[in-house]
């Protein structure tokens, strides 16, 4: 047997990186090719017009793993856990998705719009059941399901206290994920707690802020609390990459960085 008795022997610290790359490098390729399916809304989606600044965090997430995962993001800007079925945008998920899959679900923000029955879910009832749906439809397809609470609204009150909109949506979600043995992503509480931490004026950095006279869509310019820009999207996806890790999930091996 060898034995490096001088280990500071400049001679051998090529090898021993040429080892560890080799090591890595072998890790990688041992990656199984998996498919991760994004359903939700406007908060997760993709957006296509790349001059504008609005991003979803879904839109940021494939810039943390390798390629071995494949991400297909149908998140749809407006969407509930109502219309997203009712319009049959889950159907053809579900003739998309394989056995072996992963289906991320997060819904909340356009559930909880009362004044909308196409879109409106209560928190009580229809919300989990259609969460429930979902999950075992998923299912069926020989996919594993996986539940992401609703990321934080940037409202904070004129004292400066962050007002957490989406409580009773996020609660639900991670009930049902208990109920029904899903991972849980507990979105709403990490963003909540990083606005917080951040504050009223520092926060406006990760949420969309439209200059006038810029974008014909809006010209006078728009401030947005909802949805968030390239650098909000990005701090989303980082936050659900280190849950990942956090909690030890299968996909974990597929994130090859925490920070862009």
């Amino acid at each position: 047997m060898f034995v490096l008795k001088n280990r500071n022997n400049l001679m051998f610290k090529p090898l021993i990186v040429v080892v560890l790359f080799f090591c890595t490098y072998v890790q990688a390729q041992d990656l199984t090719p998996v498919t991760l399916h994004l359903v939700g809304d406007s908060t997760m989606a993709n957006k296509p017009n790349l001059a504008y600044p609005e991003r979803g965090w879904g839109h940021l997430l494939p810039h943390f793993v390798s390629p071995e995962l494949e991400i297909r993001n149908y998140a749809t800007n407006g969407r509930s856990t109502r219309s997203f079925i009712d319009e049959g945008r889950w159907s053809s998920v579900l003739s998309e998705i394989k056995e072996g899959d992963y289906v991320l679900i997060q819904f909340g923000h356009n559930d909880q719009k009362k004044e909308d029955p196409v879109r409106y879910a209560s928190p009580d009832k229809d919300y989990p059941a259609f969460l429930k749906r979902y999950i075992e439809e998923a299912r069926t397809k020989g996919a594993t399901p996986m539940l992401a609470s609703s990321i934080c609204r940037r409202h904070f009150s004129s004292d400066g206290k962050l007002e957490r909109t989406l409580l009773e949506y996020a609660a639900a979600a991670k009930k049902v994920a208990k109920a029904e043995d899903v991972a849980f992503f507990p979105l709403n509480e990490k963003t909540c707690a990083l606005l917080a931490e951040t504050g009223d004026e520092e926060s406006q950095k990760f949420f969309l802020q439209v200059p006038p006279d810029l974008y014909t869509r809006y010209p006078e310019g728009k401030i947005d609390n909802t949805h968030l820009n390239v650098i909000g999207a990005s701090k989303v996806a980082q936050l659900f990459v280190r849950e990942l890790k956090a909690q030890n999930h299968p996909l974990a091996n597929y994130v090859y960085r925490e920070t862009l």
